[in-house]
């Protein structure tokens, strides 16, 4: 399985095909998912952003950089949301080649902190995340946030 990173602001004609298969994903609304792509298709900063891991065509991993993954800790910022493997190309490195072409592309933008929510202990220290506290979800529990400092 050959796969490429791609960022969706170099493949703006993956929008449609990418806000569904991240709403089938996270179950989030599609809208809330076209608004934040058109957002960084249209603006020239650096978030927001979004990052497809294709096979051919085929959208098989993605994450996106969000200013805010729904939590409480707002000066916690910019926040990798949505990382996401399909469960058949799971375990080939794909989402550690895409937290670290995504940490790299930031920096490239000037931007060298980026922050995580997760409920996983153990994964993301692999690719150099650092547990840094816990925030509060808006629907009220408890999570994990790690920083990646490029």
């Amino acid at each position: 399985m050959e796969i490429r990173i791609v960022r969706l602001a170099d493949a703006p004609q993956k929008k449609e095909q990418a806000a569904g298969w991240f709403h089938e994903k996270w179950n989030v609304p599609l809208e809330a998912y076209l608004q934040s792509m058109e957002e960084c298709l249209a603006q020239s900063g650096p978030v927001p952003a979004w990052y497809l891991a294709l096979e051919g065509e085929q959208i098989v991993g993605g994450l996106g950089v969000i200013q805010n993954d729904f939590h409480d800790r707002v000066d916690l910022a910019p926040n990798v949301c949505a990382v996401y493997v399909e469960e058949r190309a799971r375990c080939q490195g794909i989402a550690g080649a895409l937290l670290e072409y995504v940490c790299a592309d930031m920096k490239a933008q000037g931007i060298s902190r980026l922050y995580l929510l997760t409920d996983h202990t153990s994964f993301y220290e692999r690719y150099g995340w650092e547990f840094l506290c816990m925030a509060r979800e808006e629907q009220g529990g408890l999570a994990r946030v790690y920083v990646h400092q490029a």
